[in-house]
């Protein structure tokens, strides 16, 4: 099958079983939304945030939102192990907090497999051509950096499992994703969050910004 076929079925794959997806996740969403609106009654019960998108263009990615927006007394955020209650740990642990990005998927912001979906500054990790190579296809709800994401101990780490992807696409790379993504929800071993979502290192930044700095000198 030739890539452009190939990306033709992912897509028709994406929009038809998010539109199953949605219908038949309904009652959960709505379930979930009554209860972080019942605990966090302050708070949107949407999370909505700009991230990344295909060909680096910004999109509005939106998840169920799995913490408070609780303040200390010079109004700054608490951190996020104080804002994470036991009902944002469950839904974080059972992935109900993305269940949001389907709306994503229908509007062809996203994939249900791709490189996950990283604000602007978190792209600073990679070169620019390694940035456009990466966002060459669509963001995705799973991905082979998030079926690994125990390994990923960094944002460069993270990077280098997306480009991986990219690099060598294909339905069947797909279909290997989805089913090791089934197996750890199935048995409900999401990696803790501080995996999932290293720091972004200032360290990581500049050292990103010496090997640019590097590779020009090397053209001269």
């Amino acid at each position: 099958m030739n890539p452009k076929t190939a990306k033709r079925v992912k897509r028709v794959f994406d929009l038809g079983t998010a539109l199953v997806g949605g219908a038949v996740s309904a009652p959960v969403l709505l379930g979930a939304m009554a209860v972080v609106r019942l605990r966090s009654p302050e708070d949107p019960v949407i999370f909505r945030q700009t991230r990344t998108g295909y060909h680096g263009a910004p999109f509005t990615m939106y998840k169920l939102r799995s913490m408070t927006n609780e303040r200390d007394a010079q109004g700054n955020l608490l951190p996020d192990a104080q804002r994470l209650k036991s009902w944002g740990k469950v839904m974080r642990k059972l992935s109900i907090d993305e269940l949001p990005q389907i709306l994503n998927i229908v509007k062809g912001e996203m994939s249900w497999v791709g490189p996950r979906p990283l604000l602007p500054e978190e792209m600073n990790v990679m070169t620019p051509a390694e940035q456009a190579e990466r966002q060459s296809v669509l963001p995705g709800v799973t991905g082979w950096e998030a079926v690994n994401e125990a390994l990923s101990d960094s944002r460069r780490r993270m990077a280098e499992f997306d480009l991986e992807y990219v690099r060598n696409w294909s339905l069947g790379f797909d279909l290997k994703i989805l089913l090791r993504t089934a197996a750890i929800l199935a048995g409900v071993r999401r990696a803790p969050d501080e995996l999932r979502a290293p720091a972004l290192k200032a360290e990581e930044l500049r050292q990103e910004a010496a090997q640019q700095i590097e590779k020009e000198e090397e053209k001269v």
